[in-house]
């Protein structure tokens, strides 16, 4: 089962000065939003080094590095493709389903294109569907030469936060 991304009400890190829930998660800086986030960014994110460069309602932006996130071939893990995709995908879920709902992945499937051995790739997440109880993203993971790595598509389903 793919990510749970969920922003628990009243439990802020300190994105909202005032202790309120924002009114949208697209709505807050990445720094907010990150720090909004039960665990930040978690700790498999973290040890890949994935880093959010945008986040908004239509799309979601990060960058990993391919050094230390490789197979034995020394090539990008189709792994640790999915995993940026999932992080991506689940955030955008997120976004959608705040404040009412959370999102909880139920499918994750991707096809890799070609290999990457060095530099940064960057995943961009954008919305497929976005309805009362699913949403699904597509990402597309390119290298620095902007040739698609990975095409992936992540579908939650959206529950009543009170669920969760």
């Amino acid at each position: 089962m793919a990510a749970c991304v969920h922003v628990e009400r009243g439990r802020h890190n300190g994105a909202m000065t005032d202790g309120t829930a924002p009114e949208s998660l697209a709505d807050l800086s990445i720094e907010e939003f990150v720090a909004a986030m039960p665990q930040g960014m978690g700790k498999l994110n973290e040890t890949m080094g994935i880093e959010i460069t945008e986040i908004s309602r239509d799309h979601i932006v990060a960058t990993m590095p391919v050094a230390g996130n490789t197979q034995p071939y020394g090539l990008l893990h189709g792994g640790a493709s999915v995993v940026l995709a999932e992080t991506l995908g689940s955030i955008g879920s997120a976004i959608h389903a705040y404040p009412d709902k959370i999102a909880v992945g139920v499918d994750i499937n991707a096809t890799h294109h070609r290999s990457a051995t060095s530099g940064i790739v960057t995943g961009v997440a954008t919305p497929i569907h976005r309805g009362r109880t699913m949403a699904a993203f597509e990402i597309v993971i390119s290298n620095e030469e902007g040739k698609r790595v990975c095409t992936s598509r992540i579908t939650c389903a959206l529950i009543p936060a009170d669920r969760a």
